[in-house]
Formats: structure tokens, sequence, C-alpha cells
């Protein structure tokens, strides 16, 4: 019953934002007709997915194994088994839109409705046996073992945007926004002799000090007096109890006095969030609780490529 109150909390927290999402950006029919000259695509979806091992091998490899996507249910997580959600990744509803720019733009929303006729957040599960590397003359080293974890989706927008990166024609980005949180987590780093138990991962409003609006427009906002229609909905979200992500995506150059070029180049917006541990465990024993407030990651640039041996 505890875990129900706690999913019934969750899920009242996380409508608000989904009609507020709704009331900025969801267009019917004729709407997205006058965006693109057409009625755009909608998918629904629902699914689960098992993969015995993802492996990446250069010398050696890194494998992750018994990987399962679905549901909340998909969890053994207490707090998930109580929930009373199911097994599958459901509810989903998938807009893709072509603007006249010809920006692709992708909104994942809810199917499911409260009783006052907002959005449900969609409960996800994820569960994976352990993340390990192996070499080929048999070692091993097991990174990460038990991960199994949950929690609900509020928001997911993709955008491909076709401005040129640098003035390279042909070129585009992919933006990224998603709102979400973990409500339980829980894993092994067997090689260090760590576990983690209980850890959740929410909107930076949801303990400790609180940012409000005003301090949320000042991160969100390029004008924190005149937030734009979408700076406007990230802290709503974030005042929700949503974490934020904000990522832009694109091929570029490397960083400061590299020379590389033609890399994967990832730049991150935004990320906030607060860190919850429930329980660390070194050696078989808690040592306490972790906690990470208001973490806010911001300017932030990757440039990903390969090397040669």
């Amino acid at each position: 019953m505890k875990g129900l109150k706690k999913l019934a909390l969750a899920t009242a927290v996380a409508a608000a934002p989904f009609a507020a999402h709704a009331e900025l950006q969801a267009m019917d029919d004729s709407m997205m007709g006058d965006v693109t000259g057409q009625a755009g695509v909608t998918i629904e979806l629902e699914t689960r997915v098992s993969i015995g091992q993802f492996t990446y091998t250069d010398e050696g490899s890194f494998a992750v194994k018994g990987i399962e996507l679905g549901g909340a249910g998909v969890s053994q997580t207490d707090s998930a088994q109580d929930s009373g959600l199911g097994n599958l990744l459901d509810q989903l509803v998938i807009d893709i839109d072509i603007a006249d720019d010809g920006d692709a733009i992708i909104h994942v929303g809810s199917l499911q409705q409260d009783a006052d006729g907002n959005a449900v957040p969609i409960d996800w599960g994820f569960t994976a046996d352990s993340m390990e590397l192996d070499g080929n003359g048999g070692q091993n080293t097991v990174l990460v073992s038990n991960m199994d974890s949950w929690g609900l989706l509020g928001a997911l927008d993709i955008r491909v945007d076709t401005d040129d990166v640098d003035g390279q024609a042909g070129t585009g980005t992919l933006n990224l926004d998603a709102a979400f949180t973990v409500e339980e987590m829980n894993f092994d780093v067997e090689f260090l002799g760590i576990g983690v138990r209980g850890m959740t991962i929410n909107s930076s409003e949801s303990g400790g000090e609180t940012l409000g609006a005003a301090g949320l427009a000042a991160i969100f906002g390029e004008d924190p007096a005149n937030l734009t229609d979408e700076e406007t909905r990230k802290v709503g979200l974030a005042q929700a109890g949503f974490a934020i992500v904000g990522l832009d995506i694109y091929k570029g150059d490397g960083l400061g006095a590299s020379t590389a070029t033609d890399v994967l180049r990832i730049d991150v917006e935004d990320v906030l969030m607060d860190i919850n541990v429930a329980e660390t465990v070194i050696g078989g024993e808690s040592i306490g609780t972790i906690g990470i407030d208001n973490l806010h990651v911001s300017d932030t640039r990757l440039a990903v490529y390969g090397h040669a041996d």
C-alpha cells in the first residue's frame, strides 16, 4: 500500500507538466497542417524489449548482458512491484511532423489521461544482469551487475534542425529534450565492492534547497524576464518534479587545440536534477546515505571520435 501511495503522488505530480506541455506544444491535425501543409504522422506504441547481449569489441570487448526494457513491472524492486504497473512500455503516442524549413519534429506523449483529463506520465523499467570487460586470454572484470530501475517519463521531444553547422552545407543538429524521474535504482559495482540501493533522480525542486520559479528561469532562460514558450515549459516541468536534460548532437570539429574534424559533438545545454541514494554498501556493510542537491551541468561540450592504435 505504501508503494501505491507513492505512485499515486508521483503520478499526480507528473500530470501537471503534461498538461502544460499540451498547452504549449500539442497540435491537432488541422494545426499541424497549417505548419507543414500535411497532417503529419502519429504512431501509437506498446512494447517490451529483451537483448541477450550487447557487445562492443576493440581488441578486447565490453559486454552488457541480460538487458530488458519495458514498463515499470519489468523492475523487481519492491516499489515497482507494489505500484501495480505492467510489464509493457505502453500508452505511448509519437507525433512526427516536418516543418516548413525541413526540420523533423518528434514529440513523445501519453495516450492515458487521469480523471481531470490530464495526460498521465509514462512508466518505464530497465534491468541488466551485468556489464563486463573481457580479454582475449580469458580475462574478465564485472563492472556493474544486478542493475534494476524504474521511473516516469514526463516529456521527450526530438528535433532534427536543418540549419547548417559552422556554415557547412548539408549538416544539421539533433536537439534532444527530456524530463524524467528515476523512482528507484539498485546496482552493484562488483570490482570495487560497492552496492547502491534506493537511488532516485528527481527535480531540483523535489527536496533540499529549491530554486523557485525565478531561479529556474535564470537557468533555462536566455532572457529570464522574457521566457520563450519552450523555456517556460522547462520551468514548469522542473517545478512538477522532473529532472531536465537538454542536449545538442551534431558533426563538428574537435575542442580547443584539437585538429580533429568531422567528429561527433555533444553539447549539454542544461542538466538539472537532485540525486539521492538511500543506502550505500561497501564491503557488505551500509555506510549511510548520499544526497546531491541541485546538480546543474551546463556549458559542457564533448567531442567523440576514434583513434589510431
